[in-house]
């Protein structure tokens, strides 16, 4: 962040009044915007000057001069690949747990429906993003964040190859990437993740990673693996 303090954001919307009205919202609550586009081309070129903290990300984006329809996650998932350091905030209209799942998976810091949220909730969420909190719709998070003492006995339930595994699920890992980074068969690792299933009850895996950043274990870089 700047010297300044003040948060820097990049809003990519396809649909221009809705975009200007996102960009009028975050100066008026004090943040900069140095990056607005409504095509991914665009957005990633303003990086080169100044490169924000939080990029708001539409999934879908469409063109008046194209009938091509851009892909959200993938800038997503480039933002994770090129710019470690930013953090993207979804903000689609679809509810949908497999694509939660798929943002987070791309590298997502957050999530958020634009049907049921408001100005005041938007511009918390980019503070909170912009803090290193992650932000997941609460109708997909079934557990509350264990406290102090709970979050210990969790812990001692699991083994240390369950920990491990919980930290790359954490971190957006699928079975494949977990199997080849603990040098273990993919079926070990459905094994191990099938016992924190139980072990954590969970419904899905959007809970279970959630559950554990909330553990406070460490989330490995998915960099390429050699």
């Amino acid at each position: 962040m700047e010297s300044t303090g003040r948060i820097r954001v990049g809003v990519l919307e396809d649909q221009q009044i809705f975009r200007e009205t996102l960009i009028a919202m975050f100066e008026g609550a004090g943040m900069q915007v140095v990056a607005r586009a409504s095509n991914m081309q665009d957005f990633l070129r303003q990086f080169g000057e100044a490169k924000p903290d939080v990029a708001i990300v539409d999934v879908r984006l469409e063109s008046p001069d194209s009938e091509e329809v851009g892909d959200g996650l993938y800038v997503v998932k480039l933002l994770k690949e090129r710019h470690p350091d930013i953090r993207s905030l979804v903000l689609t209209s679809y509810r949908d747990l497999e694509l939660v799942e798929r943002c987070f998976k791309a590298g997502a810091a957050g999530y958020l429906c634009k049907l049921n949220v408001s100005c005041a909730e938007l511009v918390a969420a980019v503070e909170r993003v912009a803090r290193g909190e992650w932000l997941v719709p609460p109708e997909f998070v079934g557990p509350p964040k264990p406290a102090r003492e709970e979050r210990g006995n969790t812990l001692m339930r699991l083994t240390l190859r369950e920990r491990e595994v919980l930290g790359y699920v954490a971190a957006g890992a699928d079975n494949l990437q977990i199997a080849a980074r603990l040098d273990i068969t993919e079926r070990t690792v459905k094994a191990h993740v099938s016992n924190l299933y139980r072990k954590l009850g969970v419904n899905n895996r959007v809970e279970m990673a959630m559950l554990g950043l909330q553990l406070g274990l460490p989330r490995p870089e998915l960099a390429a693996h050699p």
